[in-house]
């Protein structure tokens, strides 16, 4: 037994009927009193939630929802949390949905298609009001779990640009294009004519985006893009790593070698730092994303700053447009490059 203002109470869940009963009030008038109802005293609702909190009421949030037909709960499918990228917009994600008075529930895809397929269920099967989903690309233009999404008129919330098989929700993304075009005109504002670039996922439309940028800030430059120094790629530091090996062994004359994410490039860097190349005076290397280590590598990196925080309030606040019933347009977030000594000048001859 617990005494609570010299009445006892048993260690059990308080129950509305336990608060009106010490309040000298109807149940109904607890309950308005709770929810903030504008027909009951401010007096009242000060003691009402007064004792609710001295007596430890916590609210049975499944019961509320069985009635208000909602669960509270938000759904957030990542593909790790581990990667910077990724946390920062879920930080922005949690914080935004704790204001709204919503839980967010965080799963991670790892990529794989058969395991984001099994986090959408989880979140279907606990009723959740709506998804953040940064898609496992595919090149197939359907997948069968997006189109149960929209047969369900599941509220969803893409992170990251739209392929055709995610076609049928909105979205928040990154200047892809943009931000790479930025960082291509850098290196030709250097002086460099012949820059590699370090492909991501065929499948990926962010990747694609990058490599397009690329190609049109040479063109623009006056510079016609040669698919002899586009390289196969990928998403890791490893991968990163055997590309540089790639140009290595092919002897491929650069001065510049642009990576479409910062763990790409600095993968390459560690592959031409290891053969006694200096960065940037014989060759510079940049990335994009703007990791925490890209400023902290051996030769830190000049990068593309994504939008990582500003994405997670845009998918927020186009959240509360779905919750609604709204269709909101894409949201294109703008991204900049920010330089440091991993770029320079081409050396003179080259």
């Amino acid at each position: 037994m617990e005494r609570i203002g010299g009445v006892a109470m048993t260690m059990r869940q308080v129950r509305l009927i336990d608060i009106a009963a010490r309040a000298g009030v109807s149940v109904m008038t607890v309950s308005k009193a709770l929810r903030g109802a504008p027909d009951v005293a401010a007096q009242t609702k000060a003691r009402v939630r007064a004792l609710a909190q001295q007596m430890g009421y916590v609210p049975n949030t499944i019961a509320q929802g069985l009635r208000s037909r909602t669960s509270r709960l938000l759904g957030l499918i990542l593909p790790t949390v581990a990667n910077p990228i990724y946390s920062r917009t879920a930080a922005a994600i949690e914080e935004g949905a704790h204001e709204l008075g919503y839980d967010l529930l965080i799963a991670h895809s790892l990529g794989l298609m058969e395991r984001e397929e099994v986090c959408i269920r989880r979140f279907l099967s606990r009723h959740v009001d709506g998804m953040f989903i940064f898609p496992v690309y595919r090149l197939a233009p359907q997948a069968a779990i997006y189109e149960e999404l929209i047969r369900r008129a599941t509220r969803v919330v893409i992170l990251g640009h739209r392929a055709p098989f995610c076609g049928g929700f909105c979205n928040v993304e990154t200047d892809d294009i943009g931000g790479s075009a930025a960082m291509t005109r850098h290196l030709v504002a250097l002086g460099h004519k012949r820059i590699a670039f370090l492909c991501g996922p065929p499948a990926a439309p962010w990747a694609q985006e990058r490599l397009e940028g690329y190609r049109r800030a040479l063109r623009e430059g006056g510079l016609e893009p040669d698919d002899s120094l586009i390289f196969k790629g990928g998403t890791g530091i490893e991968d990163g790593e055997g590309a540089a090996l790639q140009i290595l062994n092919e002897s491929a004359k650069m001065t510049a070698i642009q990576a479409s994410n910062d763990l790409l490039a600095m993968g390459a860097a560690n592959v031409f730092l290891k053969q006694g190349s200096g960065i940037p005076g014989d060759i510079s290397v940049v990335g994009f994303g703007n990791l925490l280590s890209s400023e902290h590598f051996r030769v830190p990196l000049t990068t593309v700053r994504q939008p990582k925080l500003r994405l997670g309030v845009a998918a927020v606040d186009m959240m509360q447009k779905v919750l609604r019933g709204e269709r909101p347009e894409t949201r294109r977030l703008p991204a900049e490059i920010i330089i440091r000594a991993s770029s320079g000048p081409p050396r003179e001859g080259t």
